[in-house]
């Protein structure tokens, strides 16, 4: 959706940024130890997300392991935001909520997006109100965006709604992560 945004308006709000400080990972988990390794066979930590995993390609999720889980965990929550996009908040990406509370490894397409419907998990609302994977996609021109690929090990289990957005979320996180990893992939439309 964002790709139909004309070049011009894109470098014109380059400046405009959520960024980064408003992130799950930098505000309520703060404390929490980064103990946890996110990383994926698709990309390395920083580098560029293939286009396959993007709105320019497929829009299916990447793979991605997660590793470090604490053993007393009560619950794992995944947690995809762009602090690069032109918006008061972070854009979400994915919420997944309420995932084994181990490490894991997660397959390509495992979350439901456009392309298809992905395993069984417990989802949240992404920036485009539906539940899965949203493929990156920003607008050409507004230069380089983050995409921060954040677990949280949780404490106790979250009580979310079925369909809980990024408000519901962070509510849930707040006082309650135990330990914490991030992975950070890029994508820019040139």
């Amino acid at each position: 959706m964002l790709e139909k945004l004309p070049h011009a308006v894109g470098e014109a709000l380059s400046k405009v940024r959520a960024g980064s400080e408003k992130a799950a990972f930098h505000t309520l988990a703060e404390h929490a130890p980064d103990r946890i390794r996110v990383t994926s066979p698709a990309f390395p930590e920083g580098g560029p997300i293939p286009a396959r995993y993007t709105a320019d390609g497929k829009g299916v999720s990447p793979p991605l392991a997660v590793e470090g889980v604490p053993a007393e965990a009560a619950a794992l929550v995944l947690f995809v935001e762009d602090p690069d996009a032109p918006a008061l908040h972070p854009f979400v990406h994915l919420i997944a909520w309420n995932l084994p509370p181990r490490d894991q490894t997660l397959p390509e397409g495992a979350f439901a997006s456009p392309a298809g419907e992905g395993t069984r998990h417990d989802l949240g609302r992404n920036s485009f109100l539906t539940d899965g994977w949203l493929p990156p996609d920003p607008p050409t021109g507004h230069g380089p965006h983050r995409y921060l690929f954040q677990a949280f090990a949780l404490a106790r289990t979250p009580d979310l709604s079925a369909s809980p957005g990024r408000s519901a979320l962070l509510d849930a996180l707040n006082g309650n992560v135990m330990a914490k990893g991030m992975l950070t992939g890029t994508y820019e439309r040139t």
